[in-house]
């Protein structure tokens, strides 16, 4: 087995402030986005949910890319609890139920040592399998916020994607600069404190990887957008090298003006692959959104495409196997 895809769940409370996050209906629903796009990767529709995870305008989770990617090359998949509101009603991983908390009034991550651990000890497991690199996803609203947070105590002036085309910028600004006058400190101002950092202003998806790439010690792939920025920056901080993981996300993100995500990268001196995915042509409105910047990424879209792409099919088969997946929802 060359490649294993793990993905890692994750919830904030930040994903509650009304209009930072769009991954769900309503602000409400985004505390149950995880569980329902984890088991939509192993089910035609989620459970916990009887509906498809949609931004507020109806667009569908980026799930559905992993789950197309998946069904054409057939990766091996497990899904992890890095911390999250519910269980998810699929088999999984159990590294903690405790979630992010919103940061702008107490520490966002008291248990953050405890989650490492746990996650470190899950990689180092998996170090003894046949296993030649992880392929780490997540899905985490609010992500974006809590990953500039981390960003900008580590000294990056970043900005991060956002699943809608008007990234909320000035909210999340406002929100950070709430957190960054609770604690009393400005940009980079944790540069020499990562863990800081992650116990102040991150989440349970953080934690999670940032244990499970210090406990595997081959090759990584941190499937996902400006979020697995923030991840790669704490890694690199607590000693890692940059070059040993490779950031897999999609052209969207990549072409999103409003974000740094190839700059940052760079900053960082991580690696990248962009998926070349494209639905201008889609016949479902939800789909061909997607070119207008909306979702972008998540759910490790990119990361899984790119195992489809390394086991020989090419991205246009990818979208196609999307658009078959879209009808059989839709109808």
């Amino acid at each position: 087995m060359e490649s294993l895809f793990l993905l890692v769940l994750g919830n904030t409370e930040i994903s509650t402030v009304p209009g930072i996050s769009v991954a769900g209906a309503t602000p409400e629903l985004t505390k149950l986005t995880p569980v329902a796009d984890a088991e939509y990767l192993f089910h035609e529709r989620p459970l916990t949910l009887d509906v498809i995870p949609v931004t507020p305008e109806g667009h569908p989770t980026p799930a559905i890319i992993t789950k197309a990617a998946r069904e054409l090359a057939n990766f091996p998949l497990l899904v992890v609890r890095g911390g999250t509101y519910l269980a998810p009603l699929v088999s999984h991983l159990h590294i903690s139920n405790a979630i992010g908390r919103d940061f702008r009034r107490e520490p966002a991550l008291p248990e953050f040592g405890e989650i490492i651990k746990r996650a470190k000890l899950l990689g180092e497991e998996l170090n003894r399998l046949p296993v030649k690199e992880l392929v780490v996803g997540e899905s985490t609203p609010g992500g974006t916020t809590t990953a500039q947070a981390v960003l900008w105590a580590l000294g990056y002036n970043a900005r991060t994607s956002s699943a809608s085309p008007d990234n909320p910028l000035s909210l999340k600004e406002r929100v950070i600069a709430e957190a960054f006058q609770r604690v009393g400190i400005g940009k980079g101002h944790l540069r020499d404190n990562p863990l800081e950092a992650l116990r102040q202003f991150g989440d349970p998806m953080m934690a999670t990887v940032v244990g499970l790439a210090l406990g595997f010690r081959k090759e990584i792939v941190l499937a996902g957008g400006t979020q697995m920025l923030a991840v790669a920056a704490l890694l690199k901080a607590l000693g890692e090298d940059p070059g040993r993981f490779m950031i897999a996300t999609t052209k969207w993100v990549v072409n999103d003006r409003s974000a740094t995500f190839i700059e940052t990268a760079r900053e960082i001196g991580a690696i990248t692959y962009s998926a070349d995915l494209d639905f201008s042509r889609s016949e479902f409105k939800g789909l061909r959104d997607y070119e207008r910047g909306y979702v972008k990424e998540g759910v490790g879209a990119g990361g899984a495409t790119w195992l489809a792409v390394k086991a020989g099919f090419s991205p246009e088969e990818v979208s196609e196997k999307v658009e078959e997946l879209y009808g059989r929802l839709m109808g």
